[in-house]
């Protein structure tokens, strides 16, 4: 589908940061039909959440599984093959040459999606330093969103003040998955490069995640339209 094809509320995807699947169904029942795209990170994953995959897929909700992959190509290439049985739309590899080829060679015959992570939205120049890179943010993310494509990689995860400069170095039909978002007035957490809603979407990010702003508001199925409603006055919908 291309990116301009995506309906607004396609657009926001939800990140079940939950520690059990009880919480997590809980919250996807109070949400009902505002949301229609899940994440299922770590905590919910290891705590069983990957059972959900089939059942949200099944009821036509979408799911991207976030594991960010990255492992010796073998190992990589067969663990997305049993995930690419669940029915998820898109799963999450870092943007490591060996780990997206083994990944897009593991997801042949399905229908699932590989995004390469960048650089994780909570680094920052210092972070990139400590952990020994040579090149900062902006070249790091260049560099690995190049590699990406040319290895056929579906899309990239990437913050959102990445992404104006990526939509000029990539394809279009890559699509840009930023997390980092805020709603005006929440905080930042432990995110260091966040954006509003509107401003990624202006940007050029294609879908949103977010988690805390939605997971902690006091009526989430609100704050879940709200962000629908940014979405789609910056799209002009």
């Amino acid at each position: 589908m291309p990116t301009t094809d995506i309906a607004p509320r396609d657009r926001l995807i939800v990140a079940l940061d939950l520690p059990d699947i009880a919480q997590a169904e809980a919250l996807i029942a109070r949400l009902g039909d505002s949301v229609s795209f899940y994440k299922i990170g770590y905590q919910l994953a290891f705590a069983g959440g990957l059972a959900l995959v089939p059942t949200l897929a099944g009821s036509g909700k979408k799911v991207f599984i976030d594991l960010k992959l990255h492992d010796i190509g073998n190992t990589v290439s067969r663990g997305v093959e049993s995930i690419a049985r669940l029915g998820a739309t898109f799963l999450t590899v870092h943007a490591y040459p060996q780990t997206m080829k083994a990944a897009v060679e593991g997801r042949a015959g399905s229908s699932l999606q590989i995004l390469a992570v960048t650089v994780l939205t909570s680094y920052d120049e210092a972070d990139l330093v400590t952990a020994g890179y040579r090149l900062g943010v902006s070249d790091l993310v260049q560099m690995r969103a190049k590699q990406a494509e040319g290895l056929g990689v579906d899309g990239l995860v990437c913050s959102a003040e990445e992404v104006g400069t990526l939509r000029g170095i990539v394809a279009p039909k890559l699509c840009l998955v930023t997390p980092g978002i805020r709603p005006a007035g929440s905080a930042s957490g432990d995110q260091k490069r966040i954006m509003t809603p509107a401003r990624a979407i202006a940007a050029g990010s294609d879908y949103l995640v977010v988690g805390r702003p939605v997971l902690a508001a006091d009526d989430p199925k609100l704050a879940a339209e709200a962000i629908h409603a940014e979405i789609a006055q910056a799209l002009n919908r």
